[in-house]
């Protein structure tokens, strides 16, 4: 976790790591770029199509596998995703859960984000521990997962803003607050997506 100051003066900036994807991402990156690089360098021996669909590969990778992340900025709750951002008053937050990815419901609607999840070994042996309280109790002493982590410190701020306004949990002033979310269209992600979709249409057809 990183934690910064807002620009914008509303506060300290938080932003958890992803949990899953990061290597796989990386991986796609690097190799994509390296790709589309010798694709010019060597325009000779790779084929145009090769050169063009990398780079689709890359911006893939990065928008899916690298681009999510849960972030706390201010009072908002930031939710980057593969070609938007959404961000959410936490004191609208109703509900919220990390299992195989986070799941918060604001407003009576639902969002989510894959950047935060439990793979499904720990969501088993959560269910097990649960069944045990002795063992829940020890093992979530013992050995939080970061998942635990991002999603106590989530519920932490819920609880401390909900506390601030004076409503009620649940009351229709809070279901209210979910007017309030707003989504930021990610255009760079969009238009390099779009540009080089059509690029390889454009190629193959060619």
């Amino acid at each position: 976790m990183r934690q910064s100051t807002n620009p914008d003066g509303n506060g300290a900036v938080e932003r958890f790591r992803p949990t899953s994807g990061r290597f796989t991402g990386i991986v796609l990156l690097v190799s994509a770029a390296a790709t589309a690089v010798l694709s010019v360098v060597d325009s000779d021996s790779v084929i145009p199509e090769v050169g063009v669909g990398a780079v689709l590969v890359g911006i893939l990778a990065w928008s899916v596998t690298l681009r999510p992340r849960v972030s706390l900025v201010g009072d908002d709750l930031e939710l980057r995703g593969m070609v938007d951002t959404v961000a959410i008053p936490l004191a609208a937050v109703e509900e919220l859960a990390v299992r195989q990815m986070l799941a918060v419901r604001a407003g009576d609607k639902r969002y989510t984000s894959p950047a935060v999840g439990r793979t499904r070994r720990a969501l088993v042996k959560g269910k097990k521990a649960v069944a045990d309280p002795d063992t829940a109790q020890t093992s979530r002493v013992a050995a939080p997962s970061y998942a635990e982590f991002v999603e106590d410190r989530v519920r932490q701020r819920v609880d401390d803003a909900i506390a601030t306004t004076g409503i009620r949990r649940g009351s229709p002033e809070q279901v209210a607050l979910g007017a309030g979310v707003r989504r930021s269209p990610a255009w760079p992600e969009i238009v390099a997506l779009v540009t080089s979709a059509v690029g390889l249409v454009v190629v193959i057809v060619l």
